[in-house]
């Protein structure tokens, strides 16, 4: 995914990969194809992808994923979105 960016290397997103069973739901549910299955297992390929929605994490029934959702720039631009106003990321701090 390149199309969405907004500060490289700030997300907060991590995966235990001791806690993934490879169920892939993860792959199923990100809007961002921040993930992908190898061998078996779940891996992050573009972490910067990531806008922090929560929707890997709150879907994984084994904890092995984690992000703050709804902080940072992320939760600017999608508020943006959805109440048709301008994506910003100026009440983040960053």
């Amino acid at each position: 995914m390149t199309g969405l960016r907004y500060i490289e290397g700030v997300v907060t997103l991590k995966l235990d990969e001791s806690l993934c069973t490879g169920c892939g739901v993860c792959t199923q549910v990100c809007p961002h194809a921040v993930f992908e299955m190898r061998d078996g297992l779940a891996a992050i390929v573009d972490r910067d992808a990531c806008i922090e929605c929560g929707a890997c994490s709150t879907n994984c029934a084994w904890n092995a994923l984690t992000v703050d959702a709804g902080v940072g720039c992320a939760a600017g631009i999608i508020a943006g979105w959805l109440s048709g106003g301008e994506a910003n990321c100026d009440d983040c701090g960053c």
